[in-house]
């Protein structure tokens, strides 16, 4: 009898989830339904494979939602995260596990004890970031404490980016994911971290030139911005005592000093909405954060109030994304800065079908063992295939497609709604991930803790 996995949502992070299934689909009696709204989004190899059925379902549809559900095995949603929630409950009601790649929401926590009640795994956080950073992490960390080490330091960043071969703007990046999620990045609060003992944060305004700088060999050099809360894995990871924990993003050098224009002028404010911003051309729409002047061009009046210099790379990065055309038309009705800011950039900086992504993560560990302090340094990158089967795809879609199938095998039983913190979890998963190029390489360094030379202000 075929064992029944569901998957809800079918968007750009499915293709190598589904490949996984399908590839393991005859050795492991597996027969695959993927549902969406839109079937369009779903490829001829994977809806017409004889272990596949690919349905149309609006998850709104209580009726088709609930009867999936209650017909699977176990489901996964590549739906967005707000709407898990809706099929967390069929999932205790039918009493089905379930496995996502999104951050543990307050609702999803909160089914805790009925989760535990019902002998279900609900697995989140189990693709890239979250997902392999937190596997990653706690492989080492668990492997310094095991030698009797004290931890003391933990950085983590990831990036997804353009790779090399495709890195063709002066921005050295492409979208590779939600564009939203970049031009939002760092909006609603705060940077908080801790350094050297002393607790830290960085407003908004200043996020994006507080920068640390590290090089992964064979790709060159990168920098980070901190990520809103730092702290929130403190708990999870065992890190109460750890003088340094600090979580960002990576860019390529010199992105960051870039973005800050954006952010100075305000044109990543999604707070408000501009008025008749569907006829707006690119050049009326930066003037609008611009003094008036009865002379001075757009161009000039940037320049003076950005404090850039006509051969500064800054401008040539500015004119790159065709900022100051006065023919194109934004097209975006009702629209706030961060919404019009987005458009302009996807006409720059969306992937070539020929285009390749990239996915870099770096951990820092530092820890003292028999009185010495040591270090450990840990990267890994992948290199996509095509604007299809992307590195963000492989690294997001596969680890949660493993997890899907370790706990329908019985691999991983522990009940309750958890991250793959725990190396009944990490430790298969990782092994797995190898298999398919995701390898991440450590170095035994000489300690430094924080550096305040690698850090721009």
């Amino acid at each position: 009898m075929s064992r029944k996995i569901l998957v809800v949502g079918a968007g750009k992070s499915t293709s190598y989830l589904l490949d996984y299934f399908l590839e393991k689909a005859s050795a492991e009696n597996l027969l695959l339904t993927v549902v969406d709204k839109d079937l369009s989004q779903i490829p001829s190899s994977i809806s017409e494979h004889p272990n596949c059925k690919a349905i149309s379902l609006d998850i709104f549809n209580e009726e088709a939602r609930k009867n999936a559900i209650a017909e699977s095995d176990i489901v996964v949603s590549m739906l967005p995260a707000r709407f898990h929630i809706k099929l967390a409950e069929d999932c205790i009601t039918f009493k089905k596990h379930l496995v996502t790649a999104s951050y543990v929401s307050p609702e999803i926590k909160a089914m805790e004890h009925r989760v535990k009640e019902n002998n279900l795994v609900f697995m989140n956080e189990v693709g890239l970031d979250p997902g392999i950073d937190h596997m990653s992490a706690m492989q080492v960390i668990d492997s310094i404490r095991e030698k009797g080490g004290k931890m003391l330091l933990f950085e983590s960043f990831t990036g997804g980016l353009v790779a090399p071969e495709s890195d063709t703007n002066l921005w050295n990046y492409k979208f590779t994911w939600n564009p939203r999620n970049v031009v939002m990045a760092g909006h609603g609060g705060t940077a908080k971290f801790i350094q050297e003992g002393t607790y830290k944060y960085i407003p908004y305004h200043r996020l994006f030139r507080r920068t640390e700088f590290f090089e992964i060999e064979g790709y060159g050099k990168f920098e980070g911005y901190a990520n809103r809360d730092s702290l929130n894995y403190r708990e999870a990871y065992g890190l109460q005592d750890a003088l340094t924990i600090y979580r960002g993003t990576m860019r390529r050098v010199g992105f960051s000093k870039a973005w800050n224009m954006f952010v100075q002028l305000g044109m990543t404010d999604d707070s408000y909405t501009v008025e008749d911003s569907e006829n707006l051309t690119n050049r009326e729409f930066v003037n609008l954060f611009l003094p008036y002047s009865p002379t001075d061009s757009v161009e000039l009046k940037l320049r003076h109030y950005l404090k850039i210099d006509q051969d500064d790379i800054m401008w040539e990065k500015l004119k790159e994304l065709n900022l100051f055309d006065d023919t194109k038309k934004v097209n975006l009705k009702n629209a706030t800065p961060a919404q019009i800011l987005q458009k302009i950039l996807e006409d720059s900086w969306t992937l070539q079908s020929d285009d390749k992504d990239m996915i870099v993560m770096y951990h820092k560990f530092g820890y003292e063992i028999n009185g010495e302090k040591k270090q450990i340094d840990s990267n890994m990158a992948v290199i996509g295939e095509d604007r299809v089967h992307t590195a963000m795809a492989k690294t997001v879609g596969l680890p949660t497609a493993i997890a899907t199938l370790l706990i329908l095998n019985k691999k991983i039983m522990t009940p309750g709604v958890q991250i793959p913190i725990s190396k009944e979890i990490y430790a298969p998963i990782l092994s797995e991930l190898k298999n398919y190029g995701i390898v991440f390489k450590e170095f035994e360094v000489p300690y430094v803790g924080y550096n305040p030379d690698s850090v721009s202000t």
